[in-house]
């Protein structure tokens, strides 16, 4: 299992782990408060949590192919769900 990190400053962290979280929960695997989530996708694992200027993002994949992927997933629908502010995601890896 590899992994990447990233941390994105937004005021609105609660908000956007909970969109994303339900966006996607009617699809597939998901577990989520207004602090902390995780979704299960069949190429990786997103562990996603909350504080009140942050939103932590754990990438979690099985190769770098699907981490790639993962991470594309993943900021593609935050950056449409933030598109009143532009977030920005330096992913460690």
């Amino acid at each position: 299992m590899i992994l990447s990190t990233t941390s994105v400053k937004t005021a609105t962290a609660s908000r956007y782990l909970q969109q994303i979280c339900k966006h996607f929960s009617h699809k597939i695997e998901v577990e989520f408060t207004p602090e902390t989530g995780w979704i299960q996708f069949d190429f990786g694992k997103a562990e996603l949590e909350a504080s009140k200027d942050t939103l932590t993002i754990v990438a979690k994949a099985n190769n770098q192919e699907n981490l790639v992927r993962l991470r594309n997933v993943v900021a593609s629908h935050l950056e449409r769900f933030a598109f009143r502010e532009t977030l920005v995601m330096d992913w460690s890896n």
